[in-house]
């Protein structure tokens, strides 16, 4: 897959990688009440991992924010760093797996203010938007024909 090269691009693909999911999620339903555990492992794992956590997550950063304006900054500041520090470290051995240079990791800690809240209001609207029964226009992006 060509990386999208703009933040249009970026909401865009994910947009339609999250509806997909769940409109596949909707698709294969029935696997829940279906003998067998995989269907109710799967659809669950998807279901949370997918879905619900990432409706939750910026209530939880409202209330990180809120923890260090008003309360103890530091346990908060602490966890967040903790956090980091483990998206850091699984990286770092994602990238030395792959034989990759792990120079890459020092952008992690952006993710936190970028790319997080981007993919909250993609599943927000692609939630909103599949529970509404909008179909999702199919749309491609601009390929530039760069590869990292």
């Amino acid at each position: 897959t060509e990386a999208p090269t703009s933040l249009a691009q970026l909401w865009r693909q994910r947009s339609r990688w999250c509806y997909g999911t769940l409109q596949a999620m909707w698709k294969h339903r029935g696997a829940l009440v279906e003998r067998g555990t995989f269907g109710r492992r799967g659809l669950g794992y998807l279901a949370l991992f997918q879905v619900v956590l990432p409706l939750f997550a910026p209530v939880v950063d409202v209330m990180a924010v809120y923890g260090v304006l008003v309360g103890d900054p530091l346990p908060v500041v602490a966890v967040w760093a903790g956090f980091v520090l483990v998206q850091a470290l699984t990286g770092w051995y994602a990238l030395r797996l792959d034989r990759e240079r792990a120079s890459v990791l020092w952008v992690l800690p952006l993710q936190q203010f970028v790319y997080r809240q981007l993919m909250y209001l993609v599943v927000i609207h692609s939630v909103v938007t599949a529970v509404l029964g909008v179909r999702l226009r199919w749309q491609t992006i601009r390929r530039e024909g760069t590869f990292a």
